[in-house]
């Protein structure tokens, strides 16, 4: 055979194509673009939290005032009982309470950091739980105002900072705000006045503590965590206090006066609030934190007047704008207002330029309901019973008698 008979076969002959179905080469499902995960828009959490804890406060009030219910430790109890045995719930069967494995907790810990925390959160509960007895939940919501300037004097107090003028100037228009809103209050109550005051310095002294707490690293928990560790403590400081001063008194009636399920959805509906400041504080800023604050606050003095008819004067309402407007400049500072104003500024004059005749409406409308208010709150109002007092008098010393 010669050279150029001489051929190679191998790899020439066709290869049998099979029947069977070719692979491909590449998996086309990878290929594919995954759309993203629906996220919940932070708004949602925004309004749940609003929600929440408006209804906290209202269901309170609803339930130690109008329906006569006035054992406001035992629903302190029930309400810290019920978060006991629902974050051993959550703990046993979720990853919501993850957290806690995480923290370096000990007995030593729980007795020395713990229970004293623990004790001032029982403290802040029921001095609270006690005012609703006394006072609005407008009036309320004003001496909240404080709170601020209470836990500034505290951290100052237990050396977590160090004392500042300048700062204690700014907050000292909360104050001012404040006291012109308490010199407009038509219903004062002292004794409630003195309970909400006390109740805010044990909150602060509260959050304080858990603040020089959570300075340790290995201490760093949520507030679902925190509420894990402080519940059943705190239930238990609170049965201690309502086994002498409100169970002798209670009956059985009065619990079906409320009603077990009403019982049963103030319960769930405090303990939901914890869960969602957990959500809330992941998804939003400090900016929106105290401006959700601010809202709230407004809405349930508003509340508060149209559903118990609780009158507040013009007086209150200017002395409650200095606190509040006090309070958003304390937490944000100047700088960070500036910036937020400028932004609304440009953001506003876009809006003009976009949506020229809408901006006018919007105008219009803003300046009609500032009048109707003004012209609503400063014209004078008479409540019939002094009116009827004053002309009695005037009668008696003309010597004529009034019907």
């Amino acid at each position: 055979m010669s050279v150029e008979e001489k051929t190679r076969t191998s790899g020439e002959s066709p290869r049998e194509q099979t029947s069977g179905p070719i692979l491909p080469t590449v998996n086309p499902e990878a290929e594919k673009v995954q759309p993203p995960k629906a996220a919940i828009p932070s708004f949602v959490y925004v309004i749940v939290w609003i929600t929440l804890s408006s209804s906290v406060i209202l269901f309170n009030k609803w339930i130690l005032d109008t329906l006569n219910f006035r054992y406001p430790v035992i629903l302190t109890t029930y309400h810290l009982s019920f978060a006991t045995i629902m974050t051993q719930i959550l703990a046993r069967y979720t990853t919501l309470l993850d957290g806690r494995k995480t923290v370096k907790m000990t007995g030593r810990v729980y007795l020395r950091a713990i229970v004293p925390i623990g004790f001032f959160f029982s403290l802040s509960l029921i001095c609270g739980n006690l005012t609703y007895l006394y006072l609005s939940v407008a009036f309320i919501q004003m001496l909240k105002a404080t709170m601020p300037v209470a836990v500034l004097l505290a951290s100052w107090a237990l050396g977590v900072s160090q004392p500042n003028l300048k700062v204690f100037l700014n907050v000292s228009i909360i104050v001012v705000g404040v006291v012109i809103a308490s010199m407009g209050e038509i219903k004062f109550v002292m004794i409630g006045f003195v309970f909400q005051m006390m109740g805010i310095v044990f909150e602060a002294l509260r959050l304080t503590m858990v603040q020089r707490l959570l300075s340790s690293a290995e201490f760093k928990m949520d507030p679902l965590v925190s509420l894990y560790y402080f519940a059943p403590v705190c239930a238990a400081m609170n049965f201690a206090v309502a086994l002498v001063w409100e169970i002798p008194k209670v009956s059985v009636d009065d619990f079906y006066r409320v009603g077990l399920f009403t019982l049963f959805l103030n319960g769930l509906c405090a303990f939901l609030l914890n869960v969602s400041v957990v959500f809330l504080i992941g998804k939003t800023s400090s900016l929106v934190l105290t401006l959700c604050g601010v809202l709230k606050d407004v809405m349930l003095v508003a509340a508060s007047m149209l559903i118990w008819g609780t009158i507040v004067s013009p007086l209150q309402f200017f002395g409650y704008s200095i606190a509040l407007g006090g309070m958003v400049y304390y937490k944000l500072g100047f700088e960070a207002l500036k910036g937020y104003a400028g932004e609304a500024g440009r953001q506003w004059a876009e809006f003009g330029n976009n949506r020229p005749v809408l901006r006018k409406i919007s105008i219009i409308v803003l300046v009609l309901f500032t009048i109707l208010f003004l012209l609503g709150g400063v014209a004078p109002s008479y409540a019939p019973d002094m009116v009827n007092d004053a002309a009695t008098k005037m009668g008696s010393k003309i010597g004529m008698t009034t019907v």
